[in-house]
C-alpha cells in the first residue's frame, strides 16, 4: 500500500477557518444559518466550521446531527448490519439556510442520503454543502459548494480523515493507494 499525506493539521485548520470566515461573509442572516455535520467526522468538521462563525459574527449557530443508515440506498449491498447513531435536529429548519458539512466527498450517495435525512425534518430555505475533500468520481450530479482540498483517486484508492477527538491522533488526511 502506498500512503500519501494529503493534508497535516495545520492545513484542515486552515480550511476550517477560511470556509467558517467565507460563510459568514456569504450569509447575510447569521440568525438564518444552521450548521448539520453527517455522522461521524462531519459532526466534529460542523463544530469547528461554526465555532469559526460565531467568532467571526458574535452570533450564536444553531447546529445538528445526522445519520443518514436509514437513507442509504446500498443498505442491502453493503454485506454488514449498519450501526445506527445519533440524530439530532432541535430546532426548525423551514426557511432556514443549512451548512451540511462531510469529512469526503466520492460518489455522491452519501450527500443524496443526508438530504434526504434532512428533508424529512420540514424544507430549509438552502442546503449548501461543505466537504473538507472532494475525492472526485462522482455518481450522482452533487457537487460541494465549499470545498477544502481536491484530490484526484482510483476508485479502489482510500481517503482517511483522521481527527484527533475521534481517532486519537493528530488531525490529518491520507490518500491511500492499493
Amino acid at each position: 500500500m502506498n500512503e500519501t499525506v494529503v493534508l497535516k493539521k495545520e492545513d484542515i485548520d486552515r480550511i476550517m477557518r477560511e470556509t467558517g470566515e467565507r460563510i459568514c461573509r456569504e450569509t447575510a442572516r447569521i440568525e438564518e444559518l444552521a450548521i448539520v455535520g453527517i455522522q461521524t467526522r462531519g459532526v466534529e468538521l460542523a463544530g469547528r466550521i461554526r465555532k469559526v462563525i460565531e467568532e467571526k459574527s458574535s452570533t450564536p449557530v444553531k447546529s445538528g446531527i445526522l445519520d443518514i443508515t436509514f437513507y442509504r440506498d446500498d443498505l442491502a449491498t453493503r454485506g454488514m448490519l449498519p450501526v445506527i447513531k445519533e440524530t439530532r435536529i432541535e430546532f426548525n429548519i423551514s426557511k432556514m439556510t443549512i451548512v451540511l458539512v462531510d469529512d469526503v466527498i466520492f460518489t455522491g450517495r452519501t450527500t443524496k442520503a443526508a438530504l434526504e435525512t434532512l428533508m424529512s425534518f420540514g424544507r430549509p430555505r438552502a442546503i449548501k454543502l461543505f466537504a473538507l475533500i472532494d475525492r472526485g468520481n462522482r455518481e450522482l450530479p452533487i457537487q460541494p459548494d465549499y470545498c477544502g482540498h481536491r484530490v484526484e483517486t482510483g476508485i479502489q484508492d482510500k481517503v482517511k480523515v483522521l481527527l484527533q477527538p475521534i481517532d486519537g491522533v493528530e488531525d490529518a488526511v491520507i490518500h491511500v493507494r492499493p
